[in-house]
């Protein structure tokens, strides 16, 4: 199908010699048609592109574009944006780049690599996602995944077994090949292969009794218990070289409405490209069970100690004290558990950790277990019932200092020891705001000194996050936009640098255009182009802010009172449960239109304006230049009188 397309575009270039390397004489006459441009499709299903309704066409247009040696067409649409390009990248006439955009962003391309007019490959890109596809036979669908993500290969490993399609849950799943490319040992290489057998018989056998699961189910969010992949080393002897791998990573889903837990175990990275090594299985009830490791994760006796590959190096101590671990965690408190429970668990873990940190006999191990005792300890202060958490991640920061001061566990234990007082800090705090205020100066300078100290720390990004978010409250945006640069500038590629991107892109806003559209609630688009020569209000809200709903009848008389002048409204709900948002629509009225983010704070229109709280509203001039990139209510009721009199 693609040959053909192809070759139908290139029939509309006869008056050429068929070539897309245009001579000076081109002229825009010779375009093809906006409705033959745009009728593209890719080849791949799941393509969040950019379409236009047939009514639009007209004011679209189509130009000729030439870079170097390529040429090709470029679509505009009636705004002015990119919405399709079409290249012939060796100058043999013939198109061989379909590339599809949304936002400006280019997010898919279709590519014939050995320019034999037939897609051999398809990549997403941009906020579109890492996905790379190749096509080996060129049958139109996808043979194996050059580049995935982690997150990505979980999305797919959902949709697969969504639409019970057990070839394309294979091809996120870890084969043969790939364990022998990894050099995976034969003995777990053996247990991966019994736990991924039988795909489709495994598949219909979780799904028949799963109500987690169905054709309708959609993915929400990748989570881990592992806050990023752990490297396996090769001297531990489970694979000849090294393994990056996440653990415990959960799959969190939605159907009809609820949401759901999918246990998706270990992923391990091969190339560019994440794999899964087994096949997802659905948390039914409302237990969640952690696994204590996967195959390659999962210390077992034969190499439960970090560099030792056969049971008879490790050491009877070493062996007593792992089983002693494994029983501990076997029987960790939940959640309801008391203070004395939840601190009785952690002062006997802490003492066997010590004990492996001792018994150890490499740097490498050390460093695991530190990392554990770290990690434990940051997390124990978090539930707010183990203060004597915080004293004792000083004392292993102060010992690191003296023992290793140039170990990278410093920072490390550092900032969760930083973040654990604060947290102790909050729960403690009085009411009176004197106190808070000052509670808030000191945060600020364990921030900024954390920083400076360690600038290129995993961890510098989400301090500095901290750091511009908590200006920003504070009223100061000018020390929250330098914060925000340094974000955006030092850890471009992290989330926290995404989204300071997005929050310097927000407090520059004003006197500038805004081009936002999403899929509205009752599943049509939202654009707020299609709202030039109005004044609109642009509201992210959510039906769990609490101001957002005491906002609400204040604003909706301003909209009553000034819509027959040409005053519209737009939301933006961040719900990530649907269920919640109609009804409450339904109590409130607030019934314009809105544009749907089921991942929240985490969806892709709130880290593109660094939304960090709700309700944020703009508002936007006639023209659909910003006005206000941080309304209130108060601000309305002085601004629309002059936008609208």
């Amino acid at each position: 199908m693609r040959s053909l397309v192809s070759r139908n575009f290139c029939s509309l270039l006869s008056g050429m010699g068929c070539t897309l390397a245009y001579s000076t004489l081109a002229f825009a006459a010779d375009a093809p048609t906006a409705d033959l441009a745009l009728s593209f499709r890719p080849t791949q299903q799941d393509v969040p592109y950019e379409l236009v309704e047939k009514a639009d066409y007209a004011a679209c247009k189509v130009e000729v574009e030439r870079q170097g040696k390529n040429s090709g067409w470029v679509v505009f649409g009636p705004e002015g944006q990119v919405l399709r390009r079409f290249w012939d990248t060796n100058g043999d006439n013939v198109v061989d780049q379909w590339r599809y955009y949304d936002r400006g962003y280019e997010v898919y391309r279709d590519v014939d690599s050995n320019f034999n007019n037939k897609v051999d490959q398809s990549r997403w890109m941009n906020i579109a996602g890492t996905r790379w596809a190749v096509d080996t036979n060129e049958d139109g669908k996808m043979d194996h995944w050059k580049m995935i993500s982690a997150e990505e290969a979980s999305r797919e490993a959902i949709l697969a077994m969504a639409k019970n399609d057990p070839k394309r849950l294979s091809l996120v799943l870890l084969s043969a090949e790939e364990m022998k490319q990894l050099g995976i040992a034969d003995d777990l290489s053996q247990k991966i292969q019994a736990e991924i057998k039988n795909i489709a018989e495994t598949m219909r056998a979780r799904m028949s009794q799963s109500k987690i699961i169905n054709g309708s189910t959609e993915w929400l969010r990748f989570d881990s218990s592992m806050l990023m992949p752990y490297v396996i080393p090769a001297d531990e002897g489970k694979a000849n070289q090294d393994l990056i791998v996440y653990e415990n990573v959960m799959a969190i889903v939605e159907t009809a409405g609820e949401t759901g837990f999918v246990q998706m175990g270990e992923l391990v990275q091969v190339g560019q490209a994440w794999k899964l090594t087994q096949i997802p299985a659905p948390i039914e009830g409302d237990e969640l069970q952690m696994t204590e490791g996967g195959v390659l994760m999962q210390p077992s006796m034969s190499a439960a100690a970090p560099g030792m590959t056969a049971q008879s190096e490790i050491t009877p101590e070493m062996r007593q004290l792992l089983t002693t671990l494994q029983e501990l965690d076997g029987n960790a408190p939940t959640p309801q558990s008391s203070a004395a429970e939840l601190a009785r668990y952690n002062s006997q873990r802490v003492d066997v950790l010590r004990k492996l940190l001792a018994a150890s006999s490499t740097e490498e191990e050390r460093t695991q277990w530190l990392t554990q005792m770290i990690d434990g300890l940051a997390a124990a202060v978090q539930t707010g019932k183990y203060a004597e958490g915080v004293r004792q991640l000083a004392t292993i920061e102060a010992d690191l200092r003296k023992q290793r001061p140039n170990s990278d566990l410093i920072p490390y234990t550092a900032y969760r020891r930083l973040l654990a007082e604060y947290t102790i800090k909050l729960q403690s705090a009085p009411a009176e705001n004197a106190e808070r205020e000052e509670m808030q100066k000191w945060w600020l300078d364990q921030l900024k000194g954390f920083v400076t100290s360690y600038p290129k720390s995993e961890d510098a990004a989400d301090a500095l996050l901290q750091l511009a978010i908590t200006e920003e409250f504070s009223g100061k945006t000018e020390e929250a936009q330098k914060w925000y640069t340094s974000l955006a500038t030092d850890h471009a590629s992290s989330d926290a640098g995404k989204r300071a991107q997005g929050a310097l892109r927000r407090l520059g806003l004003e006197g500038k255009s805004l081009a936002l559209k999403g899929t509205g609630l009752d599943g049509k688009p939202v654009d707020l182009g299609a709202y030039r020569g109005k004044a609109v209000l642009v509201i992210f809200w959510a039906t769990w802010c609490q101001p957002c709903t005491e906002d609400l009848p204040q604003i909706k008389a301003l909209y009553d009172k000034y819509r027959s002048k040409g005053f519209e409204i737009v939301g933006v709900n961040l719900d990530t449960q649907k269920e919640a948002i109609m009804p409450y629509i339904n109590q409130h009225g607030n019934r314009w239109a809105h544009i749907a983010e089921p991942a929240g704070l985490e969806g892709q229109l709130a880290v593109d304006y660094g939304i960090i709280s709700v309700p944020t509203m703009f508002l936007v001039n006639q023209q659909g230049q910003v006005v206000s990139n941080a309304t209130s209510v108060d601000d309305l009721k002085e601004q629309l009188p002059v936008l609208l009199p």
